[in-house]
């Protein structure tokens, strides 16, 4: 996985949204003072073609040079007129100034005016200081909406992120000891309510994680203690010189039968350690019918009082054989003990939806519904205080190593389903 970016969220959402408004300011501002200007650059347009209107009209009407100057002469729009013969009246002036919009009107009315200049002058300050006026306010208004945008998303931001806050929280508390404490999201559904799920379940599992290994840790003492004090007692009654050589012998015998299951537990523990760390796996084809029918003669060696049928069709895996003969010894174990070391075993090979299946079966007690999971913890002790150990887990482990599974079946006595890839 890669490297966590771990800037500030409440900064990074805060100066990415700030530049985003402050992008969409300036373009309202730009399309603001555009269409501003062009308004009033049509308005001054629109003043002077009516003034030079009415000058053209008052023309034709045969009014008097100044009287006509004086009567356009409005509204900011200063007025010339040159007659044709050279006399002047109003503001004719030279070169326009700067700043200032001049618009010049040949008149061709009978009279005195035929032939006369008509000079409408618009001075444009009032243009530039309208524009300078709006430049100012779209600069505050832009300035204190950005100010409001920064503050409010600041506040948003430090109320979205406190479920977050409340996990960090959560989180070192659990790191400093704590347990028990969970997250109670009010909108499960939301991104942060999945997340504060998907945290509750994580400390669920740690919890449960750390229970089991409490237990598992305690049921191993537990286990161990009982062939350790075995151990004990005998070489101290051995030590004893006044023991007669048969009771001598029967303490070593004693000795060596506790020191074996000892020394079976402590190997179990490995091989789960193993188990929990990855085991490499060694496939080759392997016929799961022969591979039944070999350990059902080991079980009839070492176990002659029990019973055992074989049935099925040739079914082949591609599996470890070791690791598989192993899970069949750990189940067949189990079912020659449950059954007191007599009754009938079943190793049956079946092939369905693309996988294999081999089911075992004995004639013991059977397993209670609610223990049928149960079965599958480590060092698990069941009312009364009978254990199932360790085989049942391992093989499982195995099992799933494979990409298989083993179930524990409903039965009147015990069953076992492994099933492997086909």
């Amino acid at each position: 996985m890669g490297g966590l970016r771990t800037a500030s969220l409440r900064w990074r959402v805060t100066v990415t949204a700030c530049a985003v408004v402050g992008v969409v300011l300036i373009a309202l501002g730009v399309v603001v003072r555009t269409v501003f200007v062009g308004q009033v650059e049509r308005g001054l347009d629109g003043l002077v073609a009516n003034r030079a209107q009415l000058g053209r009209q008052l023309a034709r009407e045969g009014v008097g040079p100044a009287a006509l100057v004086r009567r356009v002469d409005a509204h900011g729009v200063r007025v010339g007129l040159t007659l044709a013969s050279g006399e002047s009246f109003g503001e004719v002036g030279g070169p326009p100034e700067p700043g200032v919009r001049r618009v010049r009107i040949s008149l061709a009315e009978p009279g005195r005016l035929d032939g006369a200049v008509l000079v409408l002058s618009v001075d444009t300050a009032l243009v530039d200081g309208a524009t300078s006026a709006l430049d100012r306010v779209l600069l505050i208004g832009g300035a204190a909406a950005l100010l409001a945008a920064v503050s409010a998303l600041l506040w948003g931001m430090r109320a979205a992120l406190a479920p977050l806050d409340a996990m960090t929280r959560l989180a070192r508390a659990t790191a400093a000891g704590g347990r028990g404490a969970r997250l109670a999201p009010t909108h499960p559904d939301t991104e942060l309510g999945r997340t504060a799920r998907a945290f509750n379940e994580m400390l669920d599992s740690l919890e449960g994680a750390e229970d089991r290994l409490r237990r598992f840790v305690s049921d191993a003492a537990h286990e161990l203690r009982t062939p350790v004090a075995g151990v004990q007692a005998a070489v101290e009654a051995v030590l004893d010189p006044d023991v007669d050589p048969e009771t001598r012998d029967r303490l070593h015998l004693h000795l060596i039968r506790e020191s074996r299951r000892a020394a079976r537990l402590v190997d179990d523990l490995l091989h789960l350690a193993r188990l929990d760390a990855g085991i490499d796996l060694d496939p080759s084809p392997v016929d799961l019918l022969d591979l039944a029918h070999a350990h059902a003669d080991r079980v009839r060696l070492v176990a002659p009082e029990v019973r055992v049928v074989v049935s099925g069709t040739p079914t082949t895996v591609v599996a470890d054989a070791e690791r598989l003969t192993q899970v069949l010894t750990n189940l067949t174990d189990n079912a020659r003990k449950a059954m007191g070391g007599r009754g009938t075993l079943t190793l049956a090979v079946t092939a369905a939806d693309g996988h294999a299946l081999l089911d075992v079966r004995d004639t013991g007690p059977g397993i209670a519904q609610e223990n049928r999971e149960r079965v599958f913890d480590r060092l698990v002790r069941f009312s009364g205080g009978a254990g199932a150990g360790l085989g049942l887990p391992i093989a499982r482990g195995l099992a799933r190593a494979h990409g298989g599974e083993l179930f524990c079946l409903p039965a009147e006595g015990g069953a076992f389903r492994l099933v492997l890839p086909g």
